[in-house]
């Protein structure tokens, strides 16, 4: 029903915020990825997908085309709702979810809260063949140097970070900059963390 949401950022919070579009103020439920994306300048259009409940009509802006066709397909899966689905996209890049099915990884899945085994088989079996036909426009992560990558993970786990933040840290600042040596990427990654 509506498309996308383009107009002035009113405010801004880690699962949702309020688009101003000409007057009227859409509020938005978001996750963490698409938080993180967003900019902080007034100017902000989102991807979005109505869901219309018995009891709530709920708006999701994402910041991708790619995550917006992920959540469509999460929620198409029985016994996966929107807000299990936006705490799978919170969890991991859009890519990182895209390849977790693509190489059938149950472990990943039931590591995300409020999916068990039976539920990421589920996720597994439903999406594979629909994911592998489809170009969903979101960029598979990048073939970084896995040397780099883990050195730092190691490093940074071995200081008292958790592994996760950690892990996200250090593929945000390989993305922005490939030729980071392994001391660049931890001291980028103390600054973020």
């Amino acid at each position: 029903m509506i498309a996308h949401i383009q107009g002035r950022l009113v405010e801004k919070n880690p699962t949702y915020v309020v688009i101003d579009c000409n007057g009227v103020g859409y509020r938005l439920m978001i996750s963490l990825n698409t938080y993180g994306k967003i900019g902080e300048e007034e100017a902000c259009k989102l991807y979005t997908e109505l869901v219309v409940r018995e009891d709530a009509q709920i708006l999701y802006g994402f910041i991708e085309e790619g995550e917006r066709r992920l959540f469509q397909l999460l929620i198409s899966v029985s016994g996966v709702g929107p807000a299990t689905a936006m705490v799978v996209l919170s969890s991991a890049e859009a890519s990182e979810i895209q390849e977790a099915i693509l190489s059938e990884n149950v472990a990943w899945f039931k590591g995300v809260k409020g999916i068990g085994p039976k539920s990421a088989q589920r996720i597994i079996i439903d999406l594979k063949d629909k994911i592998s036909k489809e170009n969903l426009n979101v960029k598979i992560s990048l073939n970084l140097d896995n040397t780099v990558k883990e050195e730092a993970l190691s490093a940074l786990v071995n200081l008292g970070f958790n592994k996760k933040v950690a892990e996200k840290a250090i593929e945000r600042i390989l993305r922005e900059n490939q030729d980071y040596g392994i001391e660049e990427v931890i001291k980028h990654a103390l600054k973020g963390l």
